[in-house]
């Protein structure tokens, strides 16, 4: 008779564990970036961006990802990414990269499966804005966040 007490409840632990998980992966969950670790002197320049950022880019609200950080923000569900502090990117030494300009702030090009990513150039720390596919040809949004960006982020005075 012992056993027959264990088994429902064995039953009721792993229901429990299948609801736990399902209500984990909900897809209403902001999306999960990973922080950039900027040099200490970068990283104020981050949250002063960070605090000057919309509250709406090309239509989609902020939400803003997982971790929290002063260092990350989006808008939609993803469909905007920013990352402030990430490192040079390689692509920056090509003479042949692609940038283009929004607003008066520069940024290098660099397309992937996923959508276009790109990086500012000439400024103290790199910020890093990612997009859907659906804005591969759109600069509305680098355009919409080119305010808070040249308001926080100084230009560099060298060029490397």
């Amino acid at each position: 008779m012992t056993s027959s007490r264990r088994r429902p409840f064995c039953l009721s632990a792993a229901a429990l564990v299948l609801l736990t998980v399902a209500g984990c992966s909900s897809t209403d969950a902001a999306a999960s970036i990973t922080v950039p670790s900027p040099p200490p002197d970068q990283a104020p320049l981050c949250r002063a961006l960070h605090k000057e950022l919309p509250e709406s880019v090309a239509g989609q609200d902020r939400n803003d990802p997982e971790p929290a950080s002063e260092l990350t923000a989006a808008w939609g569900d993803a469909a905007i990414v920013l990352r402030c502090g990430v490192p040079r990117p390689e692509r920056m030494s090509d003479p042949q990269a692609k940038a283009v300009e929004a607003d008066g702030v520069n940024w290098m090009l660099e397309q992937d499966a996923e959508g276009p990513r790109f990086t500012t150039t000439y400024r103290r720390t790199y910020v890093e804005v990612t997009m859907e596919k659906r804005y591969a040809h759109d600069i509305t949004p680098l355009a919409e966040l080119a305010d808070a960006v040249e308001k926080t982020v100084p230009a560099r005075l060298e060029v490397r």
